[in-house]
Parts: C-alpha cells; sequence; structure tokens
C-alpha cells in the first residue's frame, strides 16, 4: 500500500485539488507525512505534543493532504466571529471545558449513529504543560469499540507521522501508561510544554 493512502474504510473528504493543497502547504514548510491511516471506518485520533498554535495548521494540512474527514473539538472561544464558520467547516465542534462525561457520551452517540466517523483531538487539551492528560477520548474510543490512532507532531524532523493504533483494553491507568510512553521523546515546537 501506498504510504498514507487513503484506504476504503476510512471517511474521505475533499478531492485532488484540496489533497494537493494540503501536501503543498506541507511541503513549503519542509514536512512531510509518515504512517498510514488505518483501514477502519471508525476510531479516534489523537495528537501530541500540542505545544503551538501552529500544531493546528500542520495537523489540517495533513488531513487535506490525506483526504481524511476528521471531526474535532475544541474550546469555544475558538468559534467565535469570524472565524467560527471557518472552524465548522474544517470539521470542529465548539465545547464549553465545564462540560465533562456530557460531551463523551454525546461524541459516543455521534459515533454510533454515522457509519463512519474520524475525531482528532489532543489529550494534553491545552497548548500549556500539564501533569495529566485528559482522558475523554479512551473512554469515547472504549464505549464505542473504537481504536486510538496515535498520530504526532515532530518539530525537530519535520514530520507529521501517522500510527499505530492502539486498542483500549479498559485498564485505563495501564493503558493511558502505554500510551504516553509512545510519546516520550516527540518534539514539540516548544519542548518545555511537553
Amino acid at each position: 500500500m501506498e504510504p498514507h493512502a487513503v484506504v476504503d474504510r476510512v471517511p474521505r473528504r475533499g478531492n485532488r485539488l484540496s489533497r494537493a493543497t494540503g501536501r503543498a502547504m506541507l511541503r513549503l514548510f519542509g514536512w512531510r507525512l509518515e504512517g498510514e491511516l488505518p483501514n477502519r471506518s471508525k476510531f479516534v485520533a489523537i495528537t501530541a505534543p500540542h505545544t503551538s498554535n501552529w500544531d493546528f495548521f500542520f495537523g489540517i494540512s495533513a488531513i487535506f493532504a490525506l483526504g481524511v474527514r476528521v471531526d474535532w473539538i475544541g474550546k469555544h472561544t475558538l468559534f467565535r466571529w469570524p472565524w467560527g464558520p471557518f472552524m465548522r467547516f474544517l470539521g470542529g465542534t465548539p465545547i464549553t471545558r465545564t462540560e465533562g462525561e456530557g460531551v463523551v457520551a454525546q461524541i459516543v452517540e455521534a459515533m454510533s449513529g454515522r457509519d463512519h466517523f474520524v475525531l482528532g483531538l489532543s489529550p494534553e487539551g491545552t497548548r500549556k504543560r500539564v501533569d495529566r492528560w485528559r482522558t475523554g477520548f479512551y473512554h469515547v474510543a472504549r464505549q464505542a469499540g473504537a481504536p486510538i490512532l496515535l498520530t504526532y507532531f515532530d518539530y525537530e524532523c519535520k514530520i507529521v507521522g501517522i500510527g499505530p493504533t492502539f486498542e483500549p483494553t479498559g485498564h485505563i491507568e495501564r493503558d493511558m501508561s502505554a500510551i504516553r510512553e509512545f510519546y516520550r521523546g516527540r518534539a514539540g515546537r516548544h519542548p518545555a510544554q511537553f
């Protein structure tokens, strides 16, 4: 299979022009994609380290280059005028961080109601350094019976990395430890914040 090809079951979005635009934006900054998408119709894609606003730009460029439809959630302030309609066009849904558990249930319901659904988010939940990752992505994946795709930004090598997938076992502490271990040593734009 061609590296980072969009495979049969993955939800698609865009066309040749949007894919070429995504690839061109990555190349313009010297970045490249590495890895492959899983041949799954539903999965939760998490990305780390998230230390800069540039992560959003490189992430959206990668999504366009791959031609994959990704739904993501972000803090409600990102959706204010004039950017709100554009953020929604890119697949975003605003949330208020105080909503907690209700968000997980809403996303699981949305995933079960569609044949194809990719949820993309950052487990850090912010660009600042955090001691503990948010676990909502894990609960969504577990309740929806979906794998977790581990993706990353490597600013040192200028790579948007895709894969591997991780199947949640229900042993959250052990699983979160394994997931965090995968990200150890990844170089964010601001390493001290990861």
